[in-house]
């Protein structure tokens, strides 16, 4: 089976596919806004990564969504309910007091999706 890489860098890639799995690398917010600019913006990535590989957010199998401060977990849930679509919502994990990649990062956002 192939393996395409998204956005591939010196660490990382944005997606890699593997036969019908999409799997996107953790996505983070715009770090100068508070928790709802911070989700909006990762899951906005996450729309843009799933269209480059020909999937979308109907197709989302599983998430897992980390935050900084568990005291975001309503705030953070206010912008998925609104973008998720409500007819495919996937398998989701929420983690807190996490040490995300810097400390003005408030959440990270990774998901797997079918094709």
């Amino acid at each position: 089976m192939s393996i395409r890489r998204i956005e591939p860098g010196k660490r990382m890639s944005g997606a890699v596919i593997h036969g019908d799995t999409v799997y996107l690398a953790g996505q983070v917010g715009d770090p100068d806004g508070g928790i709802a600019e911070q989700t909006a913006s990762a899951l906005a990535e996450v729309d843009r990564l799933l269209q480059a590989a020909g999937s979308s957010k109907s197709k989302i199998l599983s998430a897992q969504i980390w935050l900084k401060d568990i005291a975001d977990f309503g705030a953070m849930n206010t912008v998925w309910d609104a973008w998720i679509d409500p007819a495919n919502p996937p398998a989701r994990a929420t983690m807190g007091k996490a040490d995300l990649a810097t400390p003005d990062y408030l959440v990270e956002v990774i998901v797997t999706a079918a094709l």
